[in-house]
């Protein structure tokens, strides 16, 4: 088979696993058509960089349910706002392909902004994905989600994939993606792959590197403060109550939380037929705004008293 671009290469149990780094739209397409041709499925992991073991979980995930594993790495500017991080973003390309090889990726695609938007962002068509996208993160990063999906969305027609992965952590991300995948009937999977922690709890996340060392030991208090909220809503505190407590508990642990709310799954209110719900918060530490949420189980009595 004859790949374009560049390839990566290293030995495994005598035997040699290639990644190939793919940077423009032709060669992309024309590496997948054969891959495609073959039968083979293809599953994507879109990333923005700067790797770590949330970002290999997906890539693992998809190597157990399909052929080819096709991950991308791109830095969208289209989803960052003003004053947000874009220029100071990190970016570390090669400590990530090798990551990448590692954690078993065949094809990493690494286009350049001008390859994807190459007549600039101002005159960029954009997707838009209504109601699950706004609010949250949506109401404070306004254009946000239009970047995520619009990026997505092109991911999606370049790879044609099978199935796609993406974290957890990110879950309005992934109500997104799976509302546009649902509304334009693409005949894609999506899986979602659980959070993963490090030892103390804390989401794994590119802007946990912002942290110092002493906003570091602070950041936990994130996930301590969202599994206290989750013991008290399942003995039946009143939601409102609870997620008052919560707030206040943050800004004691040195955050200024951006939000801290109580949905159901799909992202709408709680009422009193919810049974599984989920506890989404974000909060700005230091130079770092962090978000995670939690899965909640509500009875009826912690329902009734949220009205």
């Amino acid at each position: 088979m004859v790949f374009l671009g560049e390839s990566y290469r290293k030995p495994v149990n005598d035997d040699i696993t290639s990644m190939h780094t793919l940077r423009d739209i032709p060669g992309l397409r024309y590496t997948l058509r054969e891959q495609r041709r073959q039968g083979q499925r293809i599953a994507l992991v879109p990333t923005m960089g700067n790797l770590h073991a949330g970002h290999l979980a997906l890539v693992k995930s998809a190597r157990k349910h399909a052929d080819v594993v096709v991950a991308s790495l791109f830095v969208n500017p289209m989803q960052f706002g003003p004053g947000e991080d874009l220029d100071g973003y990190p970016r570390t390309f090669e400590a990530d392909q090798a990551q990448l090889i590692e954690a078993g990726c065949d094809i990493l695609f690494a286009p350049t902004v001008s390859e994807l938007y190459p007549n600039g962002l101002d005159a960029q068509t954009r997707v838009h994905v209504p109601v699950v996208g706004e609010g949250l993160c949506g109401g404070s990063r306004p254009g946000h989600f239009d970047g995520v999906s619009t990026v997505v969305s092109m991911l999606f027609n370049l790879v044609q994939p099978d199935m796609a992965c993406f974290g957890e952590k990110d879950y309005q991300q992934l109500a997104v993606i799976r509302k546009l995948v649902s509304d334009l009937h693409l005949p894609i999977e999506i899986i979602g792959v659980p959070i993963v922690r490090a030892e103390d709890g804390l989401a794994l996340s590119s802007r946990n590197g912002y942290l110092s060392r002493e906003e570091r030991a602070k950041a936990p208090a994130l996930y301590r403060t969202l599994r206290e909220l989750r013991d008290a809503i399942s003995r039946g505190e009143p939601i409102e109550q609870a997620l008052h407590q919560g707030q206040a508990a943050l800004y004691d642990a040195g955050f200024t939380p951006d939000y801290l709310e109580l949905r159901d799954t799909t992202l709408g209110a709680v009422n009193d037929s919810t049974r599984d719900a989920v506890l989404l918060a974000a909060a700005h530490l230091g130079p770092a705004r962090l978000i995670d949420n939690l899965s909640v189980q509500l009875p009826s009595a912690a329902r009734s008293a949220s009205h």
